[in-house]
This record gives structure tokens, C-alpha cells and sequence, in this order.
């Protein structure tokens, strides 16, 4: 299992136990399931990515996971704002999450120039 990987799927892990929070505890039932997609949504597409069919494909598993991530940090930012989670577990939610989108900006980066030199 790559570092990506292994991240990502600790990170869904958080992210569950979140959402399950976000349900019991605030009734917060839209909020939490969009939560809860968007921020499983980036482990899945990068263990979709492994069994690619193509370099293309790869690359577009990796800017969907990219694009999940940027949502996540949206949901996370607004349960925050709106105070329905503690600073202090979002502001580690948030540095894991900016933490995986610069690793898969890096990933999508050189899976693209890798792809174009060949």
C-alpha cells in the first residue's frame, strides 16, 4: 500500500467516524452524508486508479480523488463555520485533508508528465 494510499483510507476512517458524529450527536443528516461521500470518495478513486485501464485513466481517477478532496475541505470549512464541530478536530481534519491534496497534485503532476513523455 503506497503512502497515498494508506492516507487517504486513514483519512475515510476519520471521516466516518465524523460523519456517524455529525448524525448522532447534531442531526446534522444532509451535512453529514456529503461529508461522508466526498471524503471516502478519495481513498476509493485512488485504489480505482491502480487497476486503470489506461495511463489516461489513471490520471482522471487521480483529478476526480483531487476534486473529491477540494470538496471535502468545502464541507469541512462550513461544519466549522457553523460551528457544528470543534475547532480543534477540524483544524486536523483540515491539515490531513491539504496534506493529501498536495500529494495528489504532486501524483497527478507527474502521472501527466510521465504520460506525455512516452
Amino acid at each position: 500500500m503506497s503512502i497515498l494510499e494508506k492516507k487517504s483510507y486513514d483519512f475515510a476512517i476519520r471521516i466516518v467516524k465524523c460523519s456517524e458524529y455529525l448524525q448522532i450527536e447534531k442531526k446534522k443528516y444532509v451535512l453529514s452524508k456529503q461529508l461522508l461521500r466526498s471524503g471516502t470518495a478519495i481513498g476509493a478513486l485512488i485504489a480505482e486508479g491502480k487497476y486503470a485501464q489506461s495511463k489516461s485513466d489513471f490520471i482522471n481517477k487521480l483529478y476526480v480523488s483531487l476534486k473529491e478532496a477540494n470538496e471535502t475541505k468545502y464541507w469541512l470549512r462550513l461544519l466549522k463555520d457553523c460551528s457544528y464541530l470543534e475547532k480543534n478536530i477540524v483544524d486536523s481534519l483540515l491539515n490531513d485533508i491539504d496534506e493529501l491534496i498536495k500529494m495528489l497534485s504532486a501524483s497527478t503532476k507527474t502521472a501527466k508528465e510521465n504520460h506525455h513523455e512516452k
